[in-house]
């Protein structure tokens, strides 16, 4: 336990995570000495600079509640977002003037899950992030609460959190919450202790995960923050879970929290948010042959192997491959219309370049956009 910490402590490029019940008040609207105490932690941990931080922050909604008139979080979509309009700009405010005081330029990244598993947008958001970084700058990166919808969210920041974290290359994510760590129960009670360290699932099988906290301002829990671990620790990043009071001592690689080990290696950034990130607009159904050519083979899918198709869906959304069975075998970005897709079934692509022309001489699901679903 000791050298992992001691690899906390040594990590050069940190996401943090903070959520919104750790910046504001219950009623909504920013919480000065919150901010200010995190961003304390922060830039001291990053010293000169050599050490690199991107923040991944929540707290949009809920900064927004007090100046329009809300009392609590509303549930419809259309206040959500008018909120996230207002609070945003003073969330972004109230870190540049608190890290101003270091010398340190923030720069502000609004991220969807949609533009996120395209692989245009992938690689613009990655240049973005690296170049901030680059000049020196800290990112503070967001969900795009404003134009975000129920579709293409991703509901809380703790997953967008890991995939960010895979995407800048982490050294180490840190997860900050209201509570100091995992707990083998509810915290409130004498008999529940600390869990100290994951070393992965089977550690999990008998622990009870609690929900969203009791101020209401955010949409996670510790749900949420286990599942964003384990995103993380799978693709080859350790993982702090800790309280916002005590990420200086996380970041400094003292024992406070829980420690997550890395469970698995990196992979292609963009395919981790396609099996994380996206929500499928539609399937596929392939036959026995096509699942053993995309599961086994690593194949790309086909015409000829598709046997169903469902939903209404356009050129570049994410489907879900299925079996016979209706057993969701894989994910991938689809290189066909929903309406287009029906008189190719069972088709050769050669037979359909020579029928329909040469733009229909190409996969329905290319394998660079395909990610295999596990379990």
């Amino acid at each position: 336990m000791a050298a992992a910490r001691q690899s906390v402590a040594g990590a050069q490029r940190v996401v943090v995570k903070v959520g919104s019940s750790s910046l504001t008040t219950a009623s909504g609207g920013l919480d000065a000495d919150r901010v200010d105490a995190l961003v304390d932690a922060l830039a001291k941990a990053r010293g000169d600079g050599a050490r690199e931080i991107v923040l991944v922050s929540s707290g949009a909604i809920a900064a927004g509640l007090a100046p329009l008139g809300l009392a609590k979080r509303p549930k419809d979509l259309a206040r959500q977002q008018a909120a996230a309009s207002v609070g945003q700009g003073l969330l972004v405010a109230r870190y540049t003037a608190s890290f101003a005081r270091y010398g340190v330029r923030v720069g502000q990244v609004l991220l969807t899950s949609d533009d996120m598993a395209r692989r245009a947008h992938h690689r613009n958001a990655s240049r973005t992030l690296d170049q901030l970084i680059a000049m020196g700058a800290l990112p503070v990166v967001n969900e795009n609460d404003t134009v975000a919808t129920d579709e293409i969210r991703f509901g809380d920041n703790d997953r967008l959190a890991a995939l960010v974290a895979h995407l800048v290359r982490a050294d180490l994510l840190v997860l900050l919450s209201d509570v100091d760590g995992l707990y083998d129960g509810d915290p409130a009670r004498p008999d529940t202790s600390r869990i100290s360290e994951v070393t992965g699932p089977a550690d999990l099988a008998h622990v009870q995960i609690g929900s969203a906290g009791k101020a209401g301002v955010g949409t996670g829990g510790m749900v949420t923050k286990v599942e964003a671990a384990r995103i993380a620790a799978a693709a080859g990043i350790p993982v702090v879970l800790t309280s916002a009071s005590q990420a200086g001592d996380a970041l400094a690689g003292g024992a406070t929290g829980t420690y997550f080990h890395r469970t698995g290696r990196r992979s292609a950034d963009r395919l981790l948010w396609l099996q994380h990130a996206s929500e499928p607009r539609g399937a596929l159904t392939l036959d026995d042959g096509a699942v053993r050519a995309v599961v086994e083979g690593r194949k790309s899918l086909l015409p000829a192997g598709i046997a169903e198709v469902e939903g209404d869906f356009a050129a570049g959304d994410p489907v879900e491959l299925r079996d016979t069975g209706g057993r969701a075998v894989a994910r991938g970005l689809v290189n066909f219309d929903a309406k287009e897709l029906p008189q190719l079934l069972g088709r050769s692509t050669r037979d359909l370049a020579r029928e329909l022309g040469p733009a229909y001489e190409r996969e329905v699901v290319h394998r660079d956009d395909l990610v295999l679903l596990h379990g």
